[in-house]
């Protein structure tokens, strides 16, 4: 019969009164709740890094081409900025805190802070690190599984989102620089 997966309500009611303290993170929450918050400031430090190189770009973009270059530079930040916001959020669901010190900053991100010299260079850069992100998120919802299934749809979504970011990087590379290639 449809239904006899789930446990009883006395039951699902009586676990919810136990540890009320714990918030989202309840009795049955499988992953290692430790790791989950380093990898996920991992992934915070990744996203501002990206959001500060983005913003550099976008303000350090010129020629012919630069307008509509920096204003793809502008969206990715505000869309990192985002994921750097979902991140610490989810964070503090997990009872941990967002680790927002510019110290330590590039080590703990996976990708790196290059500021290129020319608009082609600045997405090459933009792009190495998307594809640093899209393999790193790759990992980490590998790694949760099933064990956190909240933390993995959102890092599924922000996956998403880099592989989109990566797309449009590459058809700009194309369109500016067609006789290279990766």
């Amino acid at each position: 019969m449809a239904g006899e997966f789930l446990t009883d309500v006395k039951t699902l009611r009586e676990r919810a009164r136990k540890h009320i303290e714990n918030g989202a993170v309840i009795a049955n929450y499988k992953a290692d709740r430790e790791q989950v918050i380093k990898i996920l400031n991992e992934a915070l430090a990744t996203e501002i890094v990206c959001v500060l190189r983005y913003k550099r770009h976008y303000y350090m973009a010129t020629g012919i081409h630069a307008q509509a270059v920096a204003e793809e530079f502008l969206q990715h930040a505000n869309e990192e900025q985002g994921h750097a916001d979902q991140i610490s959020a989810r964070i503090v669901q997990l009872q941990g805190a967002p680790n927002l010190n510019p110290e330590g900053l590039l080590s703990r991100s996976h990708s790196e802070y290059v500021e290129g010299e020319t608009l082609v260079d600045m997405i090459k850069e933009n792009l190495v690190a998307e594809r640093i992100a899209i393999e790193s998120y790759s990992e980490m919802i590998r790694y949760i599984g099933d064990g956190d299934v909240t933390t993995r749809r959102m890092l599924e979504g922000i996956l998403a989102m880099e592989e989109e970011h990566a797309d449009d990087l590459a058809n700009l590379l194309a369109t500016l620089d067609p006789n290279k290639k990766g």
